[in-house]
């Protein structure tokens, strides 16, 4: 610094000094502090102890700790951070520096004002400050005024006008085409009443797309109802067209010597048709029936729900458990294998084929033995009908996996989860059991109180590192036992000196503004001294500018220039004398 300063700045002279000893001595002139006694200063980064005796420091007995207001601040600055990870950008340095300096405060017994915010009571509340963060709350939606309402209605009402309008426009195309095919089946009807030998009547039919009159007769009902549908009117139950089975596949009992090859063909179009309809119907029919089945099934549980609400949700609940219960170690199986802890696969994995089911394993097989069957020889795989079967059985889409089939157990847990969401408010998929069934969770919207940082025991934890430095990591003596550690430094020639040190303890620096700072020191200073002991602890009248004041006071004293170091000095001694250099104070 001096040689910065007499090098680059050309200054004439130099003198240093510490801060704790000018606020001591500023303070020691107005009566606050004796002439004997410590001085006690927190300031940024560092945390001193000075004792004087008859106005001088003995820097010989000064304690010195790396901890101040910066560790402080840090120290609050992640609690906040991690209590409120959603504000970390509006938690700042400078204003995580003023909620320290306006709210924070030095507790006169830690353990008991943590016990204090534990328990929560009224006294707690009161300690307890709150900062809101800038908020404006959702927009409220007001409800559509009249002219509003009307606006839409007749908005709607054009709309279902031009849905009106298309859609008779499409039924008038569709009463034309249907009128239109009526028509060419009444014309195809009347030449067929001209001709009277059969082949020729197959033959015509044949090149019109036809396979029968009976079929032509069809169709031109069919038409008939169409039509009569589509102009709205009403159909009579004894003309709607009812075709047995007989007269529809009426080719099918015939046997195949005696058809000839267009009946053949229409013949295996009949039995196709035949058998994709009754099963569309047996599916038909299953689906009612189920349908019939849950219907009954909820009426009886509705039932139980109204005897006894109580135990009906209790049920619920644990069907819920068991059965997600039964799931989850499923699905440990399918993934350990048919061990469910897996001790004995030594490798820990399990393979494929332990996994598999019989017809898994048996299109295995199939699949092993073609691929050993080829290359021995020409390669003919699928010239034969029997080809085609084995390759059916191989083909995944006929693998009976029962991964790939709905599970009766899911869907159960899947009605009965839907079912405690409709009556239980409280309920939440995932939440009775250890089950792996979640959902997304439901968003709400943000308040007034998702925007508010709460300061409870951050205001006192946080200071409290100054006296217990280990709070962050540091392990270094706090200010109480930085006395003690001071005093005994001291001469021990002096009697009576530690009791006169300790009547006037004065405490300076910024980091000495918490509230409460003054008691904590004295309760700490007396259970490290003798009982009886006199301790008074004074806090600076201006901690921050006290030094200042105190040192241009000393600038101002006639001695200043005797003391100070000046730029001759600095090039003809050089800048080792000056680390010998001693201040002084002397007013």
């Amino acid at each position: 610094m001096a040689e910065l300063l007499f090098e680059s700045y050309g200054v004439p002279s130099v003198a240093f000094g510490v801060d704790a000893a000018f606020s001591y001595k500023y303070n020691q002139q107005l009566g606050i502090c004796n002439d004997t006694g410590l001085a006690i200063t927190s300031g940024f980064t560092t945390s001193h102890v000075i004792p004087f005796i008859n106005g001088e420091p003995v820097y010989e007995a000064c304690c010195r700790t790396n901890v101040g207001g910066y560790h402080v601040t840090d120290y609050l600055k992640q609690l906040l951070s991690l209590k409120y990870p959603h504000h970390i950008s509006k938690l700042t340095w400078e204003r995580v520096e003023e909620l320290k300096m306006e709210h924070c405060y030095i507790a006169a017994d830690y353990a008991s004002e943590v016990q204090l915010f534990q328990r929560g009571d009224k006294e707690a509340e009161e300690k307890t400050r709150c900062w809101q963060l800038p908020w404006s709350p959702s927009p409220v939606e007001e409800p559509p005024s009249e002219e509003e309402i009307a606006r839409k209605a007749a908005l709607k009402e054009k709309q279902s006008q031009r849905l009106r309008e298309m859609a008779e426009a499409k039924r008038s195309s569709k009463i034309n085409e249907l009128e239109n095919e009526l028509k060419g089946l009444e014309f195809l009807l009347e030449e067929l009443k001209d001709i009277e030998e059969e082949d020729e009547i197959v033959l015509f039919l044949a090149s019109r797309g036809y396979a029968s009159k009976r079929e032509v007769e069809s169709a031109f009902a069919k038409v008939t109802q169409s039509l009569r549908k589509a102009k709205g009117e009403q159909v009579p139950s004894e003309e709607k067209v009812d075709i047995s089975a007989a007269e529809k596949y009426y080719l099918i009992d015939i046997p195949d010597d005696e058809l000839s090859a267009e009946q053949l063909k229409e013949k295996r179009r009949q039995v196709f048709l035949k058998s994709t309809t009754e099963a569309r119907q047996r599916a038909k029919q299953r689906r009612l029936e189920e349908e019939l089945e849950k219907e009954k099934e909820k009426k009886l549980e509705e039932q139980k729900r109204m005897e006894n609400p109580e135990r009906y949700l209790e049920q619920l609940r644990a069907k819920y458990k068991e059965l997600s219960e039964k799931l989850e170690q499923r699905k440990r199986l399918k993934t350990n294998g048919n061990n469910a802890n897996g001790n004995n696969n030594v490798s820990g994995g399990v393979g494929r084929g332990e996994r598999l089911n019989a017809a898994q394993r048996e299109r295995m097989r199939l699949l092993t033995t073609a691929a050993f069957d080829r290359g021995k020889g020409e390669d003919t795989f699928g010239q034969r009908d029997e080809d085609w079967q084995l390759y059916k059985l191989m083909s995944r889409d006929n693998d009976d996996d029962d991964d790939d089939k709905p599970d009766h157990d899911e869907t159960e847990l899947a009605r009965i989860s839907s079912r405690l969401r409709e009556i239980d408010p409280t309920f939440f998929p995932g939440s009775e059991s250890g089950a792996s069934a979640s959902e997304t969770p439901r968003f709400r919207p943000l308040t007034k109180e998702d925007f508010q940082i709460i300061l409870g025991v951050e205001r006192f934890r946080c200071p409290e590192v100054l006296f217990n430095p280990n709070f962050i990591g540091i392990d270094q003596s706090g200010l109480d036992e930085m006395v003690g550690v001071s005093l005994r430094r001291l001469p021990s020639w002096v009697q009576g000196l530690e009791d006169k040190m300790t009547s006037s303890i004065l405490v300076t620096g910024g980091s000495c503004l918490y509230a409460g700072v003054a008691e904590r020191l004295e309760a700490g200073i007396r259970m490290i001294r003798p009982c009886g002991t006199p301790i008074k602890v004074v806090r600076a009248t201006d901690p921050i500018m006290d030094a200042w004041r105190g040192a241009s006071v000393y600038a101002a004293a006639m001695q200043f220039p005797e003391q100070t170091f000046s730029r001759t000095d600095y090039y003809e001694k050089g800048e080792d004398w000056l680390r010998r250099y001693k201040f002084k104070y002397t007013i």
